[in-house]
């Protein structure tokens, strides 16, 4: 299977349906009928391209007969026109080299956002995590993507709740790049809460998936993201995460993809430190903050890039230990006591200044609980 830029349409190697050129049109609707019938089974999709010239051939071997009437074609097109979606096929130069390598690559990837796609070809650092992640996780989570972002990496991750989205808007902040890598259709956002998150990515990086448009987020599907997001990889770090989750998933992808595996160290005990904890036992490399991390990938911090501050006041030694108390796991006023080795009465200042600081709050449950930094 070669990869020319002749049998990809335009000279970029990508296909658009904005692209008023009708054989680019026609290469685009093959390249779309082999996603819609191979997208679960991308390794027989890459088989059948290694045997065939182009995609309609490769779906003639599979056997398969695309029963799309011309208005459904239209409509197709269409809503990848509104979208500004791109497409990019396995055979183009432009198709990243860490992904291409994959006996399962995606036959075809689609591509929203401004950056052009040779981002992909940069150095891609992901960073995955929990989604009921700690205050501890997400605040380290934006700091790793802020510290990338400066050093000129892009970040890659899954728009998911808490870690993810943490690493992204850390890359955001900084002024830097980063790649959302979905679950589900162009034409879907998941979780959808992250709507406005999605659209300041495509303002200055990508949005990817390599689902057929209408494809809803379902359960089968990330594990296939996740080989994606590693994939794009040159390393892949893990923030939080339990033993049994997706992060685990996307970092035995990249110790079968050959990418190194990082891992941010946790307390013994607590749930969202169980999976990091196992994988350092396991070999991997630890991460101790921004720093380190650059320092790891030997990459460094552009001098005049900004870092995020923060304009508050600093806190009193007495309320920043408490609040380093609460940072990986909520508790009550009696278990953050017994926890510090205070007297409850000795909290009673440290907490007033932490909630008037709107660092830590009392929830229902009558737990205390920090709250991320967010901008």
């Amino acid at each position: 299977m070669e990869r020319d830029s002749t049998s990809a349409g335009p000279s970029a190697g990508l296909l658009d349906a904005r692209d008023p050129n009708i054989e680019h049109q026609r290469e685009l609707e093959h390249w779309l009928d082999l996603q819609a019938t191979l997208a679960l089974r991308p390794e027989r999709a890459v088989a059948l391209l290694q045997r065939a010239a182009d995609p309609e051939a490769a779906l003639r071997l599979h056997g398969s007969r695309v029963s799309r009437t011309a208005s459904e074609r239209k409509a197709r097109l269409s809503l990848l026109r509104r979208l500004e979606v791109r497409a990019l096929p396995l055979v183009s130069p432009a198709y990243p080299p860490g992904l291409a390598r994959l006996v399962d690559a995606a036959p075809l990837l689609l591509v929203q956002g401004r950056a052009d796609v040779s981002i992909l070809g940069r150095t891609c650092v992901a960073i995955v995590g929990a989604r009921a992640a700690t205050a501890y996780g997400l605040n380290l989570a934006r700091e790793l993507g802020t510290a990338l972002a400066g050093a000129g990496a892009v970040v890659v991750s899954g728009l998911a709740r808490g870690i993810d989205a943490a690493a992204h808007r850390g890359a955001l902040d900084a002024g830097g790049v980063t790649v959302a890598v979905q679950a589900c259709g162009p034409d879907r956002v998941y979780p959808s809460e992250h709507r406005r998150l999605s659209e300041r990515i495509a303002e200055t990086g990508l949005l990817l998936t390599e689902m057929p448009p209408g494809t809803p987020p379902r359960a089968p599907y990330f594990p296939l993201r996740n080989r994606l997001i590693s994939g794009l990889s040159r390393a892949v770090v893990v923030v939080e995460a339990r033993t049994r989750s997706g992060s685990l998933v996307t970092a035995r992808h990249a110790l079968d993809q050959g990418v190194e595996v990082m891992a941010v160290p946790g307390p013994v005990g607590v749930p969202p430190s169980e999976g990091p904890n196992r994988l350092l036992l396991d070999g991997a490399r630890p991460c101790l903050g921004g720093a380190d991390l650059l320092e790891a990938l030997g990459l460094e911090a552009n001098e005049g890039d900004a870092t995020p501050t923060s304009s508050a006041e600093p806190l009193a030694p007495e309320a920043q230990r408490v609040l380093e108390a609460l940072a990986y796991e909520p508790a009550s006023r009696d278990e953050l006591a017994q926890r510090l080795e205070l007297a409850a009465g000795a909290l009673a200042a440290p907490l007033l200044e932490l909630e008037l600081a709107g660092r830590v709050v009392h929830d229902r449950d009558g737990k205390l609980r920090v709250l991320s930094k967010r901008g």
